[in-house]
């Protein structure tokens, strides 16, 4: 229960005790009738085990309305190269590598925009989460990276326009879009 407690402590000063505000990448998912485990680590692209461990769940048994955790557990700032830590010892991610892209700004809140992701995020009701929109190609579809001047995000959504090395990062408003505008920034994948 101690480490629990401490566990979400942590993530509550991290998502919460920002300067910027922001929140970092996280959701969960409340299980419906007929819903099984492997069928939601399938539709978010995790492993059963995976979630399992991110929900402390000792067997696949799950019960409607009980919420589950779909994302990994926030982290801390990279501080060497090659690993990111937390104070858990439980978690550590290591950069698999950095690449440099060119990253755009985008926004949920246009009256074409549906506000759900790729992966199944709803922005629209969560505009703090950190996404990025990604070719597939050249990071994959639910894999947490550290971009430059952004922070830690998952990388939860494509676009029409996403070939290659480039990336939109999701801001809650156009006007922090605009502000944004084009840059290069360099992005490190963490495994």
């Amino acid at each position: 229960m101690k480490k629990f407690l401490v566990m979400f402590s942590l993530a509550g000063m991290i998502l919460f005790g920002s300067n910027n505000g922001a929140l970092a990448a996280s959701n969960t998912y409340k299980v419906k009738s007929g819903d099984s485990l492997y069928r939601i680590a399938k539709t978010y692209k995790i492993s059963v085990n995976t979630l399992k461990k991110w929900n402390n769940l000792k067997s696949n048994t799950i019960h409607p309305n009980q919420k589950l955790k779909i994302t990994s557990p926030t982290v801390s700032k990279p501080v060497a190269k090659k690993v990111v830590t937390t104070t858990s010892k439980a978690t550590k991610l290591k950069a698999v590598k950095t690449i440099t892209v060119s990253a755009t700004a985008y926004t949920a809140n246009c009256k074409r925009c549906s506000g759900i992701t790729a992966i199944g995020l709803n922005l629209k009701k969560h505009p703090n989460l950190k996404v990025i929109s990604v070719d597939p190609k050249v990071i994959k579809l639910g894999t947490k990276v550290y971009v430059e001047g952004y922070g830690y995000a998952i990388a939860g959504d494509t676009g029409g326009a996403m070939r290659g090395n480039k990336i939109d990062i999701f801001v809650p408003s156009y006007k922090k879009a605009i502000q944004w505008g084009r840059k290069t920034v360099k992005v490190t994948i963490l495994k």
